[in-house]
């Protein structure tokens, strides 16, 4: 899998997981070079808090596009550390 913002492959795996419709890519597969850290949390019921990315493709920043589980609940551990996408972020084969 490959996810794809403004023209460029940001994370690619072929060991996503998927939960709720989002692929969640593992931690070293995205290109850390293009992800900026953000002050943005929130919580979920059953998978625990979120910690947010903001991507910063070709001189282009899309704000908190990119959420992980730094340290999720017992429910969702075999996603804990992987990165998922939404905000025009495409996920393709």
């Amino acid at each position: 899998m490959k996810a794809i913002w403004n023209g460029q492959v940001i994370a690619e795996s072929d060991d996503t997981v998927i939960i709720e419709n989002n692929h969640y890519f593992p931690s070293d597969s995205i290109k850390s070079e293009y992800f900026n850290e953000s002050k943005t949390h929130t919580t979920c019921p059953w998978k625990g808090v979120a910690s947010y990315y903001t991507l910063n493709v070709n001189g282009q920043k899309n704000e908190d596009a990119a959420w992980y589980y730094p340290s999720a609940s017992e429910l969702a551990k075999k996603i804990e550390g992987y990165v998922a996408f939404w905000k025009g972020v495409e996920i393709v084969k």
